[in-house]
């Protein structure tokens, strides 16, 4: 019942029906959601059948069933992105699918210590992961600046994002931090859209912001973000950290971290790490690791085998070392899947959305390091994005345009990858047309109130830039955009889907304007007449152009005269009544 009410709001907040919800014996032209636990999911792993699901529609009606309640939900999500991707919104073809995952772990990563990143982005994006089948969100919830200025750590900018009423820890958490009716909100969220939270609290190096609570923990006597392994109560103090939080966690995992220590110093890490994880699995809680084993030690001889290790770096620990050594892995390669928001290094502009679809899969690591294809010993891949320039002057939605370039493609891969045989435009067409789902309106990304324009199909002139795409133009969002070749005669035309009254197009132009163009409409695609004309434009920017109403399905901005020796470039166009 409850995820019958959700779909019939998400239904309301994404298209023109609300089915209404009852329990019982479906009738012609009803939604059926089912459970069984024993159905046939095809060749769905055993350990994955909780989220398969098989839909199946018939001239009016839909059944759903799902091998688990994940599976379930998924399947509701696949229901309402087929509705959206129908020329009427409202409408689904006829047949049966049946959907499984490759992998166990489809996750994405979040430093959240160096940069605060507000509740509501947060529970944004676990909307949005929902949508996109990706079913783990860590919170990287310590962390500090790399560099300190002058190396005095003294004054390095750190945090601890949880902020507990326990008078012991009073001081500990950030200013901008989360508190257990934060973190309550983020667990609520995460459920309804069949998401896992793995919190990482990261020791024993990343560790400013403890050593800034207690110096004498601190190596150098305070100055470092390195913990005093040396001393019991370095330990001690860290498991009551561990203590006071993990009761607010309900998922299954906690991340400790260990990675990036002093290697001079590997014996007491060994201790430490050999101490701590099986700690919090006493706390209830499995344990995930970063991988550093080789760089600490030559190698996991001796460590804690309870953990699951993210291969972030070949070197630190590859994924082949790592299950050598008796651990199963998710793949956080560096050099494939780290983003650092506006740096000079680990994709500081976003991964790439195409390179990611065509090249690259939760088995591929590079540097020789690639396991077989759903290996058993691989548990999934989550990317990751770190706010390293803890200086730096931008926003949480920056860093979403960087995530927004790549997180489809990455989802698609991590779920099934490609072999359904759609490139890489089709895609990102599909991926327009559906949108980005139910409570993710604080992203700043979707349709402007009364755009008909909005996620439609398109066709442009040219193409001679893939990753400006037709479909950029239509897909809500502020920071994509479609550009042409560099010649005069471009056009860019959106199928409205039927018949519809328009009376007005608002453009939004790229450095790359127009100087010259026409707004055209037509019934059939073919037969074009112009409704409006724009001449002697002189700069970039939003521009709006009005005409009596008229009925057409097609819509198109044909330009006449490039205003710059480029293309003609828009981020946007939409089309009013």
């Amino acid at each position: 019942m409850e995820l019958a009410s959700q779909l019939s709001d998400d239904f309301e907040e994404l298209t023109a029906l609300h089915p209404s919800v009852t329990t019982g014996n479906p009738a012609a032209g009803d939604i059926s959601l089912r459970l069984d636990r024993d159905g046939d999911f095809g060749a769905a792993k055993p350990a994955l059948r909780p989220e398969a699901y098989r839909l199946k529609t018939t001239d009016g009606s839909v059944d759903i069933v799902g091998g688990g309640d994940k599976g379930l939900y998924y399947g509701t999500r696949t229901l309402l992105q087929a509705v959206l991707g129908s020329p009427d919104r409202k409408s689904l073809p006829v047949g049966t699918a049946v959907d499984y995952p490759n992998y166990a772990v489809r996750g994405f990563m979040l430093d959240v210590g160096r940069r605060y990143f507000t509740p509501e982005f947060i529970k944004s994006y676990l909307h949005w992961m929902g949508w996109l089948k990706l079913n783990t969100l860590q919170l990287h919830l310590n962390d500090n600046e790399i560099s300190p200025p002058g190396g005095d750590w003294f004054k390095a900018i750190s945090a601890f994002r949880l902020k507990s009423t326990n008078p012991e820890f009073a001081g500990l958490g950030a200013e901008q931090g989360y508190t257990r009716q934060d973190w309550d909100s983020f667990e609520d969220a995460a459920a309804t859209n069949s998401v896992t939270i793995i919190p990482e609290i990261d020791s024993p190096a990343h560790s400013r912001s403890f050593i800034e609570f207690k110096p004498e923990l601190g190596l150098n006597n305070g100055n470092s973000d390195h913990l005093d392994l040396s001393k019991p109560e370095t330990t001690t103090f860290m498991k009551r950290v561990f203590a006071e939080f993990v009761p607010w966690f309900r998922g299954p995992t906690v991340h400790i971290g260990i990675d990036e220590y002093p290697t001079n110093l590997a014996d007491q890490f060994k201790t430490y790490v050999n101490t701590m994880a099986p700690y919090v699995r006493s706390l209830g809680k499995s344990v995930n690791g970063w991988g550093s084993f080789s760089a600490m030690s030559g190698g996991g001889a001796g460590y804690d085998k309870g953990m699951a290790i993210n291969s972030w770096n070949n070197g630190w620990y590859s994924p082949k070392a790592a299950i050598a050594d008796g651990y199963k892995v998710i793949n956080s390669n560096d050099n494939w899947l780290y983003v650092v928001p506006f740096a000079s290094y680990y994709h500081g502009q976003g991964l790439n959305g195409r390179e990611i679809f065509t090249s690259w899969a939760p088995n591929i690591f590079g540097g020789g390091q690639d396991l077989a294809v759903q290996d058993p010993n691989l548990l999934g891949a989550m990317p990751a994005v770190w706010n390293d320039l803890v200086g730096e002057d931008y926003t949480e939605l920056q860093v979403h345009d960087l995530i927004n370039k790549s997180f489809d493609a990455l989802a698609q891969k991590m779920w099934s990858g490609n072999a359904a045989g759609a490139d890489y435009a089709a895609f990102q067409s599909r991926v327009t047309a559906v949108g980005k789902g139910p409570g993710t309106g604080y992203l700043g990304s979707g349709q402007t109130p009364g755009d008909l324009a909005y996620g439609r199909p398109v066709t442009a002139s040219s193409t001679e830039i893939p990753a400006f795409p037709a479909s950029y133009a239509v897909d809500g969002d502020d920071f994509t955009r479609w550009s042409s070749a560099y010649s005069d005669d471009q056009w860019l035309s959106v199928d409205l889907g039927s018949q519809q009254q328009v009376g007005s197009v608002r453009l939004d132009w790229e450095v790359a304007y127009g100087k010259d163009y026409d707004i055209q409409v037509s019934s059939d695609g073919t037969n074009w007449r112009t409704v409006a004309e724009r001449r002697g434009r002189e700069t970039a920017g939003s521009d709006t152009l009005t005409f009596p109403a008229t009925t057409a399905r097609h819509v198109r901005m044909h330009g006449v005269t490039r205003g710059t020796g480029y293309g003609y470039s828009l981020y946007s166009l939409e089309v009013f009544s």
